[in-house]
């Protein structure tokens, strides 16, 4: 992943925040907040959810499970 807010580059590749929304099966407005905040959720780092994955097998393999999970975790980006 480059520079920019990882959690974007994961949603660009599976097509959109739409997309993102259906494959996760959250809302549109849980995947801006993912965006804005720039990580994903706390539930994915304890195990409650994985998302990972499920964005991992829409990416095409483009990103893996452990990418996104270690690039996209909270505190990851520089603020």
């Amino acid at each position: 992943m480059t520079n920019q807010n990882p959690v974007v580059a994961v949603v660009e590749a599976v097509g959109g925040a739409v997309e993102a929304a259906k494959i996760c099966k959250r809302s549109r407005p849980a995947i801006d907040k993912w965006v804005a905040q720039g990580h994903l959720p706390r539930t994915e780092y304890t195990g409650e959810t994985h998302y990972a994955e499920v964005l991992a097998e829409a990416s095409g393999g483009k990103f893996t499970a452990k990418e996104i999970r270690e690039q996209c975790r909270p505190g990851s980006r520089a603020a």
